[in-house]
Order: C-alpha cells, then structure tokens, then sequence
C-alpha cells in the first residue's frame, strides 16, 4: 500500500495479489490526521496489507522541510493504528508525473484534484514495487 498524504486529500494506492502493479488507487477527502489514520487502518485490515510505503515530501536538493516533518508524525500515528512501520519513499516529482498524466488523457486542471493524489501514490507505489525487483 503507498499512500500520498496531504492537508486535505490523501492518495491511497493498493498492489494486486502479486504484488507487482498497482491494482486499485483512490483519493480519501479527510483533514483530520486521527481520522484518516483510522481510515487507512480499517483499510490495511481489509485488503490483508502487508507494507505501507508513505511518500515523504523533499525539496529538489533532498532536503527536508515541514512537510516532511509532518508527514513523518503522520507515520508514526499510522503504525500506532496498523501495527506496520511505514517505509518512508521519496516522493519528489510524484505529483508533478500525475498532474502530466492526467494533463496527458485530455483531463482539465479543475479535474485534477479529484484523482491526483490517487495517481501520486500509484506511481509511489509502483516505484516501490520496482525497486524491490532489481
């Protein structure tokens, strides 16, 4: 599972059965960090999640900032709900690739809040999935 965390959308992303591909994405409206953990751990249960992949924002030198700080809190409260310390991925450009994907299939800059953080973290996960096969 990758998860795309954000203020208000949160992009979550779920492998298929091999584990090789991304089978199912979709976006939670929630701003509540409490909530949404309780969210994802009800989630993690259903689908029998094995490892969370939380994309952690950096700046174009590799440096942290707040966001990163926070999404790093986010994680600690996400292995306090699901029991799986989350594996801290590099998102940089994640958002960038899934604003020109949905630019790419004809879909209009007003449309793109409704699924960009959904692609985000499908292509967070789908880079996870990779690495773990080289």
């Amino acid at each position: 599972m990758a998860i795309d965390y954000g203020d208000k959308r949160t992009g979550l992303a779920f492998s298929d059965l091999t584990c090789s591909i991304c089978g199912d994405a979709f976006t939670v409206n929630e701003w509540n960090a409490e909530r949404l953990a309780d969210t994802i751990a009800a989630e993690v249960k259903r689908r029998d999640v094995g490892e969370i992949v939380l994309g952690l924002p950096r700046n174009m030198d590799g440096s942290e900032g707040e966001r990163a700080e926070k999404c790093r809190a986010f994680g600690v409260l996400v292995e306090e709900k699901t029991g799986i310390k989350p594996i801290m991925w590099d998102e940089r450009r994640s958002s960038v690739e899934a604003h020109a994907i949905l630019h790419a299939n004809g879909k209009k800059e007003k449309q793109h809040k409704k699924t960009v953080d959904a692609i985000a973290a499908s292509l967070m996960l789908e880079g996870y999935l990779n690495s773990k096969t080289r």
